[in-house]
């Protein structure tokens, strides 16, 4: 993320906002995605939009604004893989209350979106869509080899990739604080100096003719201290070349990626993607790049006319990264007024995501759905707009927002540690059981820290902490106990918790520690392993009108 849009893919229409069916064929569905929460952009109390940021203002007020738009998890592969398949990530096992291994951290990891996991993509490409996916994948890449790719993109449903399978880490740009692992990486490097100090203290008596080491011994532990450097170093020492690859297909265009041209050639593929499949019912992608590089392909779906016949979607996957820092200093994110952030739990600010709808001639301009909605309503939606059936085999706590469908109660929300529940009336309780214990105290992160952490040093309540989000969006003022309403509202979450569990079903953990360790045999490699390196830019497509 880091200020960066991060997705342009799909296709999607309408809302509860609009009932009855769609007269017609969805030509075009774009997405934009991963815009870190609400960072620098927001709605103020008029109505108008703040934060400098013309190309989004002008997606709000032609479109569809969701002010309650929330994502299934805090952290990046999670969330993307509940907004691919519909489903909560503990369901296809990409869930994990290991605070290391929330996302998938290595290129080379094998873990992933599981083969048998059906995503919209692939609805859409039944329909007769051409798919694309141009941006940030963090679903995964190899299983057991190098180049089986089995949790590609393009084995989930996506006709071409072009973009990161992994993300863009700090460790891809100069100047930045490395993000992977800090705190681990600082213990790993004390380690070190001390088991390769061992042997030369040890020398010292032996030169001195103090005492007499065996040589075998101090021989013996300089090696241990050198395995033990290269054990480590060898993944973490390399976090650029090894973490940092722009691929088209399943061809390595540059490793490691320049990061000051990944945006304009991400675009650049944006805009000839629209220019090679611009015939009705046959475009869908995925695009990531500055803010500021939305309006050339915004300015490309008016050039080709197709704007009014292609909807585009604007959201991201969680809540902004408060931790973030530079050599500078502290960076932070901004939520507004919502609390929390990325890897924060269930805080408003680590899941209440921007959220808006562009279809001219389908959604009516200038309107704000204050209902709750979720990434998840995604799948359904589509199904429902491109024909398809909703697979039978498999849960959908998802709802199409579009039709008769999309009016009525909502299904509870049910999170790892907090509960949200939808009343008659608009009102909307949530609960947490769990919290992340906020460093400094009396924060409002884990400044200590990469992300807060979800098991360990957290904060349990019992009786949870209960709000009113509807009256108290930013969730500082707990429901008293005592209150009447306390118990009737903590006895409906906690039965929905009950169905919840009893729906679930064993899933193999694509984010345990074996499946999201660096693995060498399965690193993507441009040259000879190890020594990997190319840059193929010169045979990326030439550039499109912008």
């Amino acid at each position: 993320m880091d200020g960066l849009v991060d997705g342009w893919m799909g296709g999607w229409m309408g809302g509860g906002w609009m009932d009855g069916w769609v007269d017609g064929w969805m030509d075009g569905w774009w997405m934009v995605d991963g815009w870190g929460g609400w960072n620098g952009w927001m709605v103020d109390g008029l109505g108008g939009w703040v934060g400098g940021t013309p190309n989004i203002d002008r997606l709000a007020h032609e479109g569809v604004l969701l002010t309650q738009h929330l994502s299934a998890a805090s952290m990046c592969t999670p969330s993307r893989a509940a907004f691919l398949t519909g489903r909560y990530p503990i369901r296809s096992g990409m869930a994990s209350a290991n605070n290391m291994y929330r996302s998938l951290t290595w290129l080379a990891s094998s873990g992933g979106l599981p083969p048998n996991e059906t995503t919209f993509a692939t609805l859409l490409q039944h329909r007769g869509y051409r798919t694309g996916l141009i941006g940030k994948w963090h679903q995964g890449l190899s299983c057991a080899s190098r180049n089986d790719h089995c949790h590609h993109p393009l084995n989930h449903g996506f006709d071409y990739f072009f973009g990161m399978p992994l993300g863009l880490l700090n460790e891809c740009q100069s100047g930045r604080v490395p993000e992977l692992h800090r705190q681990l990486r600082i213990k790993m490097w004390v380690s070190t100096a001390v088991l390769a100090l061992l042997p030369v203290l040890l020398l010292v008596p032996v030169c001195a003719r103090w005492v007499l080491v065996p040589w075998a011994v101090i021989v013996t532990l300089a090696l241990v201290a050198v395995l033990f450097f290269l054990s480590w170093y060898s993944s973490y020492g390399f976090v650029r070349r090894w973490n940092c690859v722009l691929m088209r297909n399943h061809d390595i265009v540059q490793q490691p990626l320049r990061e000051d041209r990944v945006s304009s050639l991400i675009t650049r593929e944006a805009l000839a993607f629209i220019d090679r499949y611009r015939f009705p019912g046959a475009t869908g992608t995925q695009h990531r790049g500055s803010v500021h590089r939305a309006d050339p392909v915004l300015r490309a779906l008016d050039r080709e006319r197709l704007t009014n016949r292609t909807l585009v979607y604007f959201t991201s996957d969680n809540g902004g990264r408060l931790e973030a820092r530079d050599v500078r200093g502290q960076l932070g994110g901004w939520n507004g007024v919502y609390r929390g952030g990325r890897g924060m739990g269930g805080w408003e600010g680590a899941t209440r995501v921007p959220g808006i709808f562009r279809w001219p001639t389908v959604l009516g301009a200038g309107q704000v759905l204050d209902d709750p909605t979720s990434l998840m309503d995604i799948f359904p939606t589509l199904c429902y707009v491109g024909g398809g059936l909703l697979p039978q085999d498999r849960h959908f706590p998802g709802r199409p927002l579009l039709g008769a469908e999309s009016r009525g109660h909502r299904e509870d929300g049910v999170a790892l540690t907090c509960v949200s529940l939808t009343f008659p009336g608009a009102t909307v309780w949530k609960a947490h059981f769990v919290t992340p214990r906020f460093c400094p105290v009396g924060a409002g992160a884990c400044y200590d820290s990469d992300h807060c952490p979800c098991s360990g040093d957290v904060a349990h309540h019992d009786p949870p902490l209960l709000f009113d989000l509807s009256r108290d969006p930013a969730e500082s003022q707990p429901l008293n106990p005592e209150d009447e309403a306390f118990d009737s509202v903590i006895k409906k979450m906690e039965a929905a918790i009950r169905d919840h569990r009893r729906t679930l079903t064993p899933a193999p953990r694509q984010l345990s520690i074996f499946n999201t360790i660096w693995k060498p045999w399965l690193q993507p490699c441009c040259g000879t392993f190890p020594f990997c390196g190319c840059d193929k830019e010169d045979a990326i497509s030439p550039n499109p009108k912008m």
